[in-house]
């Protein structure tokens, strides 16, 4: 009985890898759960886990840098050195928003400005039936 239990455990822990391949998340810009770089332009001032920019690497002299705002979980935030590589913002200042102002703020507005400019695309032209 105790070797059918093993055979069990073994069987059951040699699938679940395989199980979990098949799983697949896709989450964009706007969607709860997004954490990346997000655009501010035009939405009300967020509100910021820090009040200055976090600059990880230096920028040459000389050379400015325009600041990106992500939306990343605190614990990244925290420990950016870390993690600025994965967003690519290294060498840029960074403000953190927080996940209060993006899931409460942010996505309305961003549902919005995406739901005008899908209703103001102009329609295709119909390509003509070939007889």
């Amino acid at each position: 009985m105790k070797r059918f239990i093993e055979v069990l455990v073994v069987i059951a822990v040699a699938s679940t890898p395989a199980l979990a391949t098949n799983v697949g998340v896709s989450v964009t810009v706007g969607d709860p759960g997004y954490h990346g770089r997000i655009d501010i332009i035009n939405f009300p001032p967020p509100q910021l886990l820090f009040p200055e920019p976090i600059i990880i690497e230096a920028v040459p002299a000389g050379v400015v840098r325009q600041p990106v705002y992500v939306h990343v979980p605190a614990t990244e935030a925290k420990q950016w050195r870390k993690y600025c590589k994965k967003y690519k913002a290294c060498g840029q200042p960074v403000y953190f928003v927080q996940e209060t102002w993006y899931n409460g703020v942010y996505v309305p507005e961003y549902g919005k400005v995406k739901a005008k400019q899908h209703n103001e695309k102009p329609d295709k032209p119909k390509k003509p039936k070939n007889e």
